[in-house]
């Protein structure tokens, strides 16, 4: 193997997900991609259609399984599962979160919210890092000299990506810049990171409350637990 072989590693976030109930759907089976969540995995498809892609890894929920689908189908390729990929566990999982409404109302729910540095709700950050930065060499020593596709979800992507770029681990979830069908791509110089990107090719399918800092929206349809 060469020591300056260049390996990318694109961190795909699934596409727009059926959730007319508006619940944090976390890392329950059966939420699978909406008709626009297709036409998003579509557009990530033709987006790296003559890209150099050997190797297509998913998280095993349905969502990030049917948008790596599109992917693996133009390259000829067979879509891996790696459940280091999945998302962050969440107490809140299963109940609405929205603005105004749901899970935060109630006082019993305000004992997981003590620190959110950790966060006291969910998988600790630095365990996201760990199982991510694993997940990523992993991707990278299939796809050696070549790229991958590894498709996510929003805080696992944001953490790994936080962490990789020097920045504290909490933040504003309002800030996050890993919107719908978005790539965070991580290139690899033989084993050592040299660069992260981002790219939106999907970002004129994306609604307007969804991409990064747009203020949240009372009654508007969500991607929970992304």
């Amino acid at each position: 193997m060469s020591g300056n072989e260049i390996t990318v590693v694109h961190l795909v976030r699934h596409g727009e997900v059926h959730n007319p109930d508006g619940v944090l759907y976390g890392r329950r089976p059966g939420y699978h991609l909406s008709d626009l969540g297709r036409r998003m995995a579509d557009r990530v498809a033709e987006h790296l259609a003559d890209r150099d892609v050997t190797y297509v890894v998913s998280s095993p929920l349905e969502r990030a399984q049917e948008t790596a689908a599109p992917v693996s189908k133009s390259h000829g390729l067979e879509t891996a599962t790696d459940s280091r990929l999945l998302e962050a566990e969440n107490v809140f999982e299963g109940k609405t979160f929205g603005v105004g409404d749901g899970a935060l109302r109630k006082p019993g729910n305000w004992k997981h919210l003590t620190n959110p540095f950790k966060p006291s709700w969910g998988e600790p950050y630095v365990a996201q890092v760990v199982r991510m930065t694993s997940a990523l060499e992993a991707a990278r020593d299939k796809a050696r000299g070549h790229e991958a596709v590894a498709v996510s979800h929003q805080l696992p992507i944001w953490i790994v990506r936080s962490f990789a770029e020097k920045r504290r681990l909490w933040h504003d979830p309002r800030r996050r810049q890993c919107t719908l069908a978005s790539l965070t791509s991580f290139t690899y110089e033989g084993d050592r990171l040299v660069s992260v990107g981002y790219s939106e090719p999907a970002r004129d399918l994306v609604p307007a409350h969804l991409l990064a800092g747009a203020k949240p929206v009372k009654g508007a349809s969500k991607a929970f637990g992304a």
